[in-house]
């Protein structure tokens, strides 16, 4: 079976796939995609990709070429565990340690009898003698009160209240910034716990990224959510259909509607299609924003929400507009890692003829091909996310393949790097350290040799001989 053949007349939809890291791959794939001059028309994403695929929308493909927002050092800090939790956990090791301390005490006596031995079989008489004499000091001064049987204890509970308290802060704080008056179910102590992993990033300097690539020259500071994301709506309304510039779809999920948030700037000619889906009958009003409106002041919250991911990060809080479905309603936002299929039917209904689908997960591992499982809780969670995204990546493929004349992917054959690596980590296939960086330059090679070259290239070179 031959490789499927790509047309620039085709209208093309550019489908961004993947979580936290996933965005640097993405990034050297459309800096690849840029460069070879490919015509995308519509771009959608979600998780990682709703940045990327905002920032191409507004002619902001070369800022991408060599990573831009997804190779900062500040993005080391994301997906960490919450300060608080952090610590928590060095306030109950400190406990540990005044709790076993007598034990340790009494094993040192061990050491030291053992020491007094060997002493005196090497005809160290006076060693022997002064290191008893000496321990036997120490652990009379050290049991006797006040210190191991008055200030342990003392210590060990001031060390479960500063724990205590630490984590109540952190609920008191969690909950203010939640702005919310619902009232909650489950024990107390749920709430000191939280999400285990913080999100302040990468969501807080993409949204910087994306604020320097709307301001322009023109700069400005100072500016709210809801202002810049209605003049990022206004600078792609503005200019759309210009070289350069895209229709975007970007998904997020609500969890308290329990609902698939879709948002859109579309071209006049595919928005009425949209206006009719979100109007109809069913759950699409509540479901689609039509960011050339009401909603524009969204798309920051949007781009925020779909960092965050269900139960290990905190959800993103967001109030809709008094004017829309939800009618000024407090909302939960995050990502789901299986968006694509929601996406590419929209993509679909937009009037997409061919796909480009671009994801950060390898193929499905085969016989013989399973790799070691890693212990720590944040590792586990990400080859969870890394597994459902594997997934989720082959069931729009094959949903594309049935619905659309057209479908092309891109997808690394090895990554080693896990959503939450924006340190890097260790690869045992090739011995090395893989870092964000590498993802990009990964990306834009995958780029050229899964779809420029063998497609673009080759459909260039039929034209002519044509």
């Amino acid at each position: 079976m031959g490789l499927p053949v790509y047309s620039p007349r085709r209208r093309t939809g550019l489908l961004l796939s993947g979580t936290g890291t996933a965005g640097a791959y993405q990034a050297g794939v459309i800096a690849a995609l840029a460069e070879a001059g490919v015509k995308i028309d519509l771009v959608a994403a979600h998780g990682a990709g709703v940045f990327n695929a905002l920032a191409v929308a507004v002619d902001g493909a070369a800022t991408l070429a060599d990573g831009g927002a997804w190779t900062r050092l500040g993005l080391r800090r994301a997906y960490r565990w919450r300060p608080a939790l952090r610590l928590a956990a060095a306030g109950l090791l400190a406990v540990l340690l005044l709790l076993i301390s007598p034990g340790l005490l009494v094993a040192l006596a061990g050491m030291a009898y053992a020491l007094s031995l060997v002493a005196a079989l090497a005809n160290l008489p006076a060693a022997a003698e002064w290191l008893l004499q000496s321990y036997g000091r120490a652990l009379e001064v050290l049991f006797r009160p006040p210190i191991v049987p008055t200030l342990v204890p003392r210590a060990m509970v001031l060390g479960l209240l500063v724990v205590a308290g630490v984590l109540s802060v952190a609920a008191v704080r969690a909950a203010w910034t939640e702005r919310s008056r619902r009232g909650l179910r489950g024990a107390f102590w749920w709430r000191l716990v939280g999400a285990p992993l913080g999100a302040d990033e990468p969501g807080a300097s993409l949204v910087d990224a994306l604020w320097r690539l709307v301001r322009g020259a023109s700069g400005g500071s100072g500016q709210t959510s809801a202002d810049m994301g209605r003049r990022y709506v206004d600078l792609l309304v503005e200019n759309l259909g210009q070289p350069g510039f895209r229709e975007v779809l970007v998904a997020v999920h609500d969890l308290d509607a329990r609902r698939d948030l879709v948002g859109a700037v579309l071209a006049p000619d595919a928005a009425p299609a949209f206006a009719a889906r979100r109007t109809g009958p069913g759950p699409r009003e509540a479901e689609t924003m039509d960011f050339n409106g009401i909603h524009s002041g969204l798309v920051p919250d949007i781009l925020v929400g779909a960092q965050r991911l269900p139960v290990v990060t905190p959800p993103h809080a967001v109030v809709f507009p008094s004017e829309s479905y939800w009618r000024g309603e407090l909302h939960h936002l995050c990502d789901r890692p299986d968006l694509a299929s929601r996406l590419l039917e929209e993509m679909i209904a937009a009037g997409a003829e061919q796909v480009l689908l671009v994801g950060p997960s390898p193929p499905p591992a085969g016989p013989h091909s399973l790799r070691a499982r890693p212990l720590d809780l944040r590792a586990r969670v990400g080859a969870v996310v890394r597994s459902i995204e594997t997934a989720a990546f082959d069931d729009a493929w094959t949903r594309a393949l049935a619905a659309t004349p057209t479908v092309f992917v891109i997808r690394p054959v090895h990554n080693p790097v896990g959503p939450f690596d924006f340190a890097g980590v260790y690869d045992e296939a090739s011995d090395r350290r893989r870092t964000p960086t590498d993802l990009v330059r990964q990306g834009y090679d995958d780029a050229y040799q899964q779809f420029i070259e063998p497609v673009v290239a080759r459909g260039g070179r039929d034209a002519e001989s044509a």
